[in-house]
């Protein structure tokens, strides 16, 4: 995986396999600070014990499909390369949260990627599950909650093609009000 994006994209489609009905995205800037960190919490089935200590291991995986699982391991040494760490805490039943930091301008920094084009796939792939996601970038912060959305359109899908377009739009305009002037 090249961009950060794929790697939200790769750990949130974990969730959504692990049962999760809410998945939230958190996306945090600290340019006085070098800092980035990228949460994603569900509300999933969780891990046991022996899955938590076995998850960084590329050769272990819960999927029948295919033997290996990169996802995790992939994205810690994303971070680690960009001086920064993976915390992984999850609790049988209750869910599981994957907190990943990076040094916001380490020069082995994966680029962001198109977060916007990451969530609109998230939502419109996954029709059962909500998503929260919150980007904040030194003071300034934005926040889209599909829960928030299903309550406007009511009986319209959230994967119909005028809502996503929508939705696309106010992460557009939300991110680009949140970053610094170019």
């Amino acid at each position: 995986m090249l961009e950060l994006s794929a790697h939200i994209l790769d750990i949130a489609e974990n969730s959504v396999r692990a049962g999760a009905r809410l998945i939230e995205i958190n996306i945090e800037e600290d340019t006085a600070n070098d800092y980035l960190s990228i949460a994603i919490i569900d509300d999933g089935h969780g891990m046991k014990q022996e899955e938590i200590n076995k998850v960084l291991d590329p050769f272990y995986t819960t999927k029948t499909v295919r033997r290996v699982g990169l996802g995790i391991p992939l994205l810690a040494d994303a971070a680690q390369r960009s001086g920064g760490s993976l915390q992984l805490q999850s609790q049988e039943g209750k869910g599981t949260s994957i907190k990943a930091t990076f040094g916001l301008n380490h020069l082995d920094r994966q680029p962001m990627g198109d977060i916007t084009g990451t969530i609109i796939i998230l939502i419109a792939g996954n029709l059962d599950v909500d998503f929260y996601c919150k980007y904040r970038h030194n003071i300034r912060r934005f926040e889209l909650d599909t829960r928030e959305i299903r309550k406007e359109i009511e009986d319209v899908p959230i994967n119909h093609p005028e809502v996503l377009k929508y939705i696309r739009g106010v992460l557009e305009e939300g991110f680009s009000e949140i970053k610094p002037e170019a």
